[in-house]
Parts: structure tokens; sequence; C-alpha cells
């Protein structure tokens, strides 16, 4: 299948008939899942991700004591691919939970200072991936789906110091909508959405965190192959124009 999939490349085609440009079908849905005060579906081209968003009372950093607390896990279900076993988060989905919050929180998405209650008291807000099927570009349908739902998510009321949940104050305050675009590079040839089996072939891959006014917000480097810097300036281009396209679908 691998150098079924190279001789495509090598001749500027894709298996699945896209262009190098070209997105797969993606479907957004939010609200999914009622106990959560926001939740978010998405499927991107069969790879299947579900993002629940809690929030809970905690004390705040000691280096930022007016703001709340954002904290990302992911876990790969067993669902997933028969390669995943159940247990603890490994490797991949520990990198996947930190480029999330960093691009989250370096593009400042989350008014964390309204998130302050009195002193010595904030609202954490916890964002739980779920993937549910691997079919390429975890990383994207993961950022899709966490902003999603975080932008659907609504602070619970306060009684007595106890949470009432059920019952909403307000929204949470999320002023940007920052997402991602993962770029593979195969020889001189830059792609987006890569499926799982061109992920096997590419040299190298590039995640670059955008917000809405097109600034950068984190890059990671996943892969052996490098980039130079000419296709560092074209892949930032690229993502840019990408990124437009996948923040009207939030």
């Amino acid at each position: 299948m691998e150098e079924f999939i190279k001789e495509y490349l090598n001749q500027g085609k894709r298996v699945d008939g896209r262009g190098f440009k070209d997105y797969r079908t993606i479907e957004i849905k939010h609200s999914v899942a009622s106990k959560a005060e926001g939740s978010a579906f998405v499927n991107l081209g069969g790879t299947k991700v579900y993002a629940g968003v809690k929030l809970d009372l905690g004390e705040p950093f000691p280096d930022s004591p007016n703001e709340g607390i954002l904290i990302v896990n992911a876990e790969f279900t067993p669902l997933s691919s028969p390669e995943i076993e159940p247990g603890p988060p490994g490797e991949d989905a520990i990198e996947l939970a930190r480029i999330v919050d960093r691009i989250i929180r370096e593009s400042q998405a989350i008014e964390l200072d309204k998130l302050f209650i009195e002193e010595g008291k904030v609202w954490i807000v916890y964002v739980d991936i779920a993937i549910f099927d691997m079919r390429g570009n975890i990383m994207d349908a993961s950022m899709l789906a966490s902003i999603k739902a975080l932008l659907h998510t609504q602070i619970p009321k306060i009684e007595n110091g106890k949470i009432i949940r059920g019952e909403f104050v307000s929204k949470l305050p999320v002023i940007y909508k920052p997402v991602s675009v993962t770029i593979g590079k195969y020889n001189d040839n830059l792609l987006v959405d890569l499926s799982k089996d061109e992920e096997d072939v590419i040299d190298a891959r590039l995640v670059i965190g955008i917000r809405d006014d097109d600034r950068i917000c984190a890059m990671q480097k996943q892969g052996i192959g490098t980039f130079s810097f000419k296709d560092i300036e074209n892949a930032l281009d690229l993502a840019i124009e990408k990124s437009k396209e996948l923040r009207r679908l939030l």
C-alpha cells in the first residue's frame, strides 16, 4: 500500500482523488453530551473525535492569582484503532493534548481573567478529547472539536459555594476561534489533511495554530524529515489560507 501511495504522490495525485490542498468532508456537531457544560463531535474524513468541557472550582496558580485555569486531556479509545490498548494515555495522546492546550492558551482564545470568582477561587476549564476512529489528521479534528465545544460552553450557577449543574449564568468568555492546519511534506510537495495511509509515507509534518486575525500562535514539527525556510514560508501561507476555510465551519 505504501508504494502505491508513493507512486500516486510522485505523479502529483492522491489516492482518494483530492488535490494536495484539499480537506476531506468535515462534519461538526455541538452539544452532543448532556452532562457536560459544553461538547462537540467532529468527523473529518472518517476520523471521529469527541470533545467535552467540564467546569469546576479550584485555586488559581500562584503566578496568575486572578485568572482561571485551562487543562486539556486526550485519550485514544480502544475503538479508534486495533493498535490501541486500554490503559493510561500514551505519548501520542499526551503530545496531542499539549498542542491543543498550547494553541488555545497562546491564542488567548479564552478570557481567563473573567473566570476569577473571588480571592483563592477560580473556574477550572477541563477539555477532554476522545478519539474514536483514526483515519488520519487527528490534530486538526481534535482542535476543531475542542474549539466548537468551548464556543458552546456555559458557566454553571454557584449557590452557597457549590456548583448547581444544569443551571447556567453565562457563556464561557471565548473571544477567538483558533484552528490548526497540519501540513505534511513529501519530497518537494506540501499536503493538507493527511489520511492515515499518507501519514505513514510522508517525510515530516508541521502543525500550525492560527488565530482569527491570521496570527500564528503555535507550531510543532513531527517526523524525522526536514523543512527548508522556503518550505516553512509556503506552509505558513497555505495554513493561513486553509484556516479561513476551517473557521467558517465553526
